[in-house]
This record gives structure tokens, C-alpha cells and sequence, in this order.
């Protein structure tokens, strides 16, 4: 991969890192700050659900920055956009689409496939 290419993805991924941690932020200082009490108990259902909406969302993007730290540690170590399975190129199109993948799209195709034989 040229290194213009690497510099792009490397730059993608701090930016994207940098948004979602914000957003974590943001997040908790609001939840701390919520002290409504609600009188009617459908408006304290209704706030417990937004909540735990929005917990399950910061939960999907807790894990979403602990791949986007290890795209970044693959990138200084040199192995980033290399298949961990089959050690071929990903191609750029499909780092363009998700630029915390390990695998190139054969691989990760035919993994799902397996794992949708096996049930799981």
C-alpha cells in the first residue's frame, strides 16, 4: 500500500476516534446530569428506554474504538490492510468502507458463511 494511502486511513481513523470519544463524553455528562423525576410512570418508561437506547449505541461504539486503536497499532507495526487470514492486500475499496477490517472480503465472506452453517 503507497504510503499516501496509509496517511489517509491513518488520518480517517484518529478523526473517527477523536468524534466518537467526544461523543462518550458528551454522553456521560448527560446521563450525570439527569435527575428528572417524572411524576407519570410512562414518562419515567419512556426515559429509561431513550436511556438504555443510547447506552446500547455507546456500547457499539465502545467497540468500535477499540478496533479503530488496533487499525492504528497495525498501521505502525506495517500490517495494516493485510488479510490476517490469507496475508493477502485488502483491497482500498474495502478499507474506503470499513477501515477497521482485518480481513479481505474472500476471507471475511467465507467466514460468515460458516458461521451461518454452524448457526452462529
Amino acid at each position: 500500500m503507497k504510503k499516501k494511502d496509509i496517511k489517509f486511513f491513518e488520518d480517517l481513523l484518529r478523526n473517527r476516534l477523536q468524534e466518537l470519544l467526544s461523543q462518550a463524553d458528551d454522553t456521560v455528562s448527560d446521563m450525570t446530569e439527569q435527575k428528572e423525576n417524572f411524576p407519570d410512570p410512562t414518562d419515567r418508561a419512556t426515559l429509561e428506554s431513550d436511556r438504555n437506547f443510547m447506552l446500547r449505541i455507546r456500547d457499539r461504539e465502545h467497540k468500535l474504538i477499540k478496533k479503530i486503536k488496533k487499525a492504528l497499532e497495525r498501521i505502525e507495526n506495517g500490517t495494516f490492510g493485510i488479510c490476517e487470514s490469507c496475508g493477502e492486500e485488502i483491497t482500498i475499496e474495502r478499507l474506503k468502507a470499513r477501515p477497521v477490517t482485518t480481513q479481505c472480503i474472500e476471507c471475511k465472506t467465507k467466514e460468515e458463511a460458516f458461521e451461518k452453517a454452524l448457526g452462529l
